[in-house]
């Protein structure tokens, strides 16, 4: 299998199964002097683990990160930094009725078509689990971008239709959706709750934004900085829509309404996203994605098994509702390694 690693110089590749004996990923690339330790990376990996809201899975994860190399009296030494995460609440046994059946809306299907095989243990390498690797990854990413005192924050702007109409960031981590808007986040848990008792899940849309980002970052080309962001967070297995800025509201606005004023002080709007011709403005980088519904549901559908046969599927077992809230973490991870790596590429330039 390939297409396991990520950047140009700042990379990372990921290792491991959902249901294997762990999850990790190895930095190559990352400066030496970067302040890092087993709690800076834990803080990142307490926001995606399991249990952390109505939405979640009951699987229990302590998701505990151990640093393997490259860190040195509590600062990276410039050699490869290699983490690992131990699995410990697999529960494998759950997912052997499926094993010849093809679940709707996951990877089982087009994964068998492509190898022949599959780790039908929840999902091997398509399992939202690979995700902890990026986030560990993003933790020693933030730790670089905090030096040059660049932010990102992600949060929930919608999920289940409910939407929020606040931007007041100080109370994101204040609820338990991750959600800038506390009435919304009041609604959100009702509405989760309701989808939870039929059985079926909900997706939504959360909004990232980078402040701090200096002008200049990205390459004018095929190296954009939101093509590369824009591959970074369609990577997560859940996204499935991805906008900058504007984005799609951007068709239906006038040349005149689209552009943003440039003043001695700065933009006066943000149509851009913080970035013009594939490079960053210096203003705030404002994305959002489009995260799809869990495709485990208990609501019994319409699919086939290995042999072509027509067969009916009732998914049970330790699921999330929503991906939304933890995936809200990952998409951060995702934005601070393009970010490194690009930060890292314009040093170089120079």
């Amino acid at each position: 299998m390939s297409g396991n690693s990520f950047g140009t110089l700042f990379k990372i590749t990921t290792w491991g199964e959902s249901h294997g004996l762990g999850i990790g990923v190895v930095i190559d690339g990352c400066p030496p002097q970067i302040p890092l330790n087993e709690k800076i990376i834990q803080n990142m990996l307490d926001r995606r683990k399991p249990g952390g809201s109505v939405a979640s899975t009951s699987r229990k994860e302590p998701d505990e990160a151990i640093i393997m190399s490259g860190v040195f009296n509590g600062v990276t030494t410039g050699t490869p930094v290699m983490i690992m995460i131990k699995n410990k609440d697999p529960h494998s046994d759950a997912y052997k009725k499926y094993a010849d059946i093809f679940r709707p809306g996951h990877g089982d299907i087009s994964y068998h078509a492509k190898y022949g095989t599959r780790d039908w243990r929840g999902g091997g390498r398509a399992s939202a689990r690979e995700t902890v690797a990026r986030v560990a990854a993003g933790a020693v990413a933030k730790a670089l971008l905090d030096k040059e005192n660049i932010s990102i924050c992600a949060y929930t702007v919608e999920l289940g239709c409910i939407k929020a109409i606040e931007r007041n960031l100080d109370v994101v981590s204040k609820n338990m959706f991750f959600c800038p808007d506390n009435d919304a986040a009041v609604d959100m848990e009702k509405r989760v709750k309701e989808v939870k008792s039929k059985g079926d899940s909900l997706g939504g849309i959360v909004e990232i934004v980078a402040k701090g980002v200096p002008a200049g970052l990205g390459e004018p080309v095929f190296d954009k900085l939101d093509a590369d962001l824009a591959k970074a967070l369609m990577s997560i297995g859940a996204v499935k829509g991805i906008e900058i800025g504007a984005g799609f509201k951007a068709p239906l606005l006038l040349g005149s309404e689209n552009n943003d004023p440039i003043t001695p002080e700065g933009f006066s709007t943000n149509n851009a996203g913080g970035i013009l011709a594939g490079i960053s403005n210096g203003d705030n980088i404002i994305i959002r994605v489009a995260v799809k519904p869990i495709p485990s549901i208990s609501i019994e559908q319409n699919t086939i098994d290995m042999s072509k046969k027509e067969r009916t599927i009732s998914i049970s077992g330790r699921h999330d509702i929503s991906a939304i809230p933890r995936i809200n973490v990952v998409c951060e991870s995702m934005v601070s390694l393009v970010l490194a790596d690009h930060l890292l590429r314009q040093r170089a330039l120079r």
